[in-house]
């Protein structure tokens, strides 16, 4: 059986970490917010680019994180 490859879905900003929206195990669909970012005084939703399982998360509310850098992984 194939395993699926794992996703690692990255800032596109320089940003801070508003809110969590997900857990480690939590199953996620294609367009779920995973994690809420703030930038210049607006809201960024970050959405799972498909669906999955999450398998890490790498931020926490409160940290800046820039261009690129992993916020969550799928499985």
């Amino acid at each position: 059986m194939a395993r699926s490859q794992s996703l690692e879905i990255v800032s596109e900003l320089v940003a801070n970490v508003l809110v969590i929206e997900c857990t480690v195990g939590d199953r996620v669909e294609e367009g779920d917010t995973v994690v809420l970012l703030e930038s210049m005084k607006m809201e960024i939703p970050v959405l799972a680019e498909r669906a999955g399982t999450v398998t890490a998360i790498k931020v926490t509310a409160g940290d800046v994180v820039q261009d690129g850098d992993v916020l969550v992984v799928l499985d």
